[in-house]
């Protein structure tokens, strides 16, 4: 492995003490560093993505993500659309429960141009460890939260490594931050995955090559909780500005953001609810953020993050949705996505490649609002 087996004292220590009062450990209060997201006021967002398919080969479809989560950290207020599309409308893949924005184009129409904006609010959240409560979800929610996909699979190598993580867990808090330090450990931010990752998760741990991006590292976190029976889930999103505390790996560099693509993770806890989980911006920070490796998430570097994106995450990002084996409805192709969180789109040669924004061209860009 080139990612070393780090200090397991130290780190547990580290989240046992942030979970039992909601505040960073000793050890992690780096004068020039802290991240301490809390929820709070609500930030104002406008943000367009613009497609434009640089040739006409027969019909054209598009399915561009939109912000399609309504919760206690954000509010989509709507969606405006415009170019020279036959046909326009909001789809769905309601098995998966993911909507999208779909449009159809003739060869007539010449080259096919769209752009999709939509305003939306988000705040930062954070859960209060201290505050326990019995909180209720939809049961088929939670069924959902707790299935096999088919980057997924919770048989096998994934279960037995999840019960290796959870040794001696005794409730689902104890088992998340067991898989929590794991991934920490045991993971690590490859940068030169293509893309966020593919998320196969299974071949990642047979292989014993547990270095990828978000999708690949978040994936890999929520697979082993369901694989211990707490129900998980991926947040499929896009990072819009940069972060408030200084992490110029945990905000959008600059307004051009069609590489800020970023999955993040959710657990649900009886006594919390659904509750935010971020292991893969740990790895990212360890990897990126100084121009040394960074291996020990006690460094004053990390350990804030370590410690702030267990049970929390900065409104600097907006999430798209939850889905895993997206089809995309009206496509010729049969084959599902893992996750849709690019634009997508095909034409009469088939499907396009959504990881190359140059040759799709397309381009995504924020702005911030005042609030309303």
């Amino acid at each position: 492995m080139t990612h070393p087996t780090l200090t397991r004292r130290h780190t547990l220590q580290a989240l046992a003490a942030a979970t039992a009062v909601g505040l960073q450990p000793s050890w992690a209060q780096a004068p020039q560093r802290r991240f301490e997201p809390t929820p709070g006021a609500w930030r104002r967002f406008e943000l367009s993505t613009e497609v434009q398919v640089p040739e006409v080969r027969g019909h054209t479809r598009l399915w561009l993500p939109i912000p399609d989560v309504e919760s206690d950290y954000q509010r989509v207020e709507g969606h405006r659309w415009s170019g020279n599309a036959q046909r326009v409308q909001v789809v769905a893949d309601a098995p998966r429960g993911v909507r999208m924005l779909m449009a159809e184009f003739t060869p007539e129409a010449g080259l096919p141009r769209l752009t999709l904006t939509s305003t939306l609010q988000t705040r930062s959240r954070a859960v209060n460890w201290q505050e326990k409560r019995r909180v209720s979800e939809d049961p088929a929610l939670l069924r959902a939260a707790l299935q096999p996909t088919a980057l997924l699979p919770l048989d096998g190598i994934v279960r037995k490594t999840a019960q290796e993580a959870t040794r001696g867990a005794r409730t689902d808090l104890d088992k998340v931050r067991g898989i929590y330090q794991w991934v920490v450990t045991h993971a690590h931010r490859e940068p030169k995955t293509r893309g966020c990752g593919t998320g196969d998760i299974k071949a990642m741990l047979e292989t014993g090559n547990l270095g990828g991006k978000c999708a690949d590292l978040n994936a890999v976190f929520v697979g082993l909780c369901r694989a211990v029976g707490v129900p998980a889930r991926d947040v499929y999103g896009l990072r819009l500005a940069p972060s408030a505390f200084g992490y110029k790996e945990l905000g959008a560099g600059s307004a051009k953001l069609q590489g800020a693509q970023h999955c993040r993770a959710e657990v649900f806890l009886a006594q919390y609810g659904w509750v935010a989980m971020d292991p893969a911006d740990v790895l990212k920070v360890m990897r990126q953020e100084t121009p040394e490796w960074i291996k020990d998430p006690a460094h004053p570097v990390v350990a804030p993050v370590m410690a702030g994106l267990f049970g929390g995450w900065e409104g600097n990002w907006v999430a798209w949705n939850t889905a895993h084996d997206v089809r995309l409805p009206g496509s010729k192709e049969d084959t599902p996505l893992g996750f849709l969180m690019y634009p997508n789109g095909e034409n009469d040669l088939g499907r396009f490649d959504e990881l190359s924004p140059d040759s799709f061209r397309y381009a995504i860009q924020a702005r911030e609002l005042s609030a309303a």
